[in-house]
């Protein structure tokens, strides 16, 4: 099998790391791989020390015609069987020739930049069926979930980030931005006087969500960690893990914390209400309520044996559905069921 992998990414995001993670490991499940990414060192050198080839060009969008001309010579060099591309930017310039087209979505996009590619994939099975709704034959449209890296780490000293050792500790993580509802934690936070939040990530967001904690009166238990790449030793030292996002087409980070089987509250968005069965691997609130959120954490730090419930069977969770094992082996039937030879 040989594959070409194009991402134009962000500097940091869900869809990116797992980018990174199933490129090595399709390599160390011995798929012949050549990557093109958008100029970023640390995947250039991430991939190139796991043996995979790299090209870095612009993705500069439509008028980016170098960057169109070079993925076609790539791929008429390297000739490979599956071409999968991730997100608009890449699908949107995908090469045709002998092999076949995959682009991968992560959310609800306009299907009109993935108009190159013979087959969508979709990481939940709500994703597939709006490929499907939107005219993508059924042959066509596929469901392939993630996976995490489950690694554990010891827990960050909380003296750090000056939180007590004694203290509720809330973490959440993602892109400081509206979509992902950190205002939310900040509200439900201010009904949980003796918790402390720990948000890792960066993004626009930054100074209003600061402005925000200090309104609420919260700057002193609130800390803004900045992109992390030591997540596990983040879920190590939390209590619970909250997932605030207004909209979250899957929710990497619930399956994230369920690896590290750490206890899960979740606003009901798209992706956390299909892998969340509310009671059981985490709790479910309702859109836009602070308050909800704020009386779910405080009923699991008031219940250590629900939240350990919650924890054991979110880690199950996990085991079954979305380990790196799992997943890799439904890529390379993928793969093997749509190339050309």
């Amino acid at each position: 099998m040989r594959l070409l992998q194009a991402m134009a990414g962000l500097p940091g995001g869900g869809a990116e790391g797992f980018f990174m993670r199933l490129a090595t490991a399709l390599a160390r499940a011995g798929v012949d791989q050549e990557t093109a990414i958008r100029s970023h060192a640390d995947r250039r050198v991430e991939l190139s020390d796991a043996g995979i080839p790299v090209t870095e060009m612009r993705f500069g969008g439509p008028i980016d015609i170098l960057s169109r001309w070079r993925l076609g010579s790539l791929a008429r060099r390297f000739d490979p069987d599956v071409v999968l591309t991730w997100m608009s930017r890449a699908s949107a310039i995908a090469p045709k020739g002998r092999w076949t087209v995959a682009g991968r979505m992560g959310g609800y996009y306009d299907l009109k930049y993935f108009k190159n590619c013979d087959h969508l994939i979709g990481n939940t099975p709500d994703l597939r069926n709006y490929l499907i709704k939107n005219g993508v034959p059924e042959d066509k449209a596929w469901y392939l979930p993630n996976f995490v890296d489950d690694r554990r780490m010891p827990p960050v000293d909380r003296s750090e980030f000056e939180t007590p050792f004694d203290a509720p500790l809330i973490l959440g993580l993602g892109r400081l931005h509206r979509n992902k509802g950190f205002d939310l934690a900040l509200a439900a936070l201010a009904d949980l006087p003796k918790a402390y939040l720990w948000i890792a990530g960066e993004g626009p967001e930054r100074r209003a969500l600061e402005k925000l904690a200090y309104e609420l009166e919260v700057e002193d238990r609130v800390r803004f960690l900045g992109w992390r790449t030591d997540t596990p030793a983040l879920f190590a030292a939390a209590n619970i893990f909250l997932c605030s996002s207004r909209h979250e087409p899957l929710g990497n980070i619930v399956i994230e914390a369920w690896a590290q089987s750490l206890p899960v509250v979740a606003v009901a968005s798209q992706g956390p209400t299909q892998l969340i069965e509310d009671g059981k691997t985490g709790l479910l609130t309702p859109a836009e309520d602070a308050t909800a959120i704020a009386t779910a954490i405080g009923r699991l730090l008031d219940d250590p044996a629900q939240a350990a419930d919650l924890s054991g069977q979110g880690h199950t969770a996990f085991s079954e559905r979305f380990t790196e094992g799992r997943v890799v082996e439904q890529y390379l039937d993928f793969l093997e069921r749509i190339a050309p030879r």
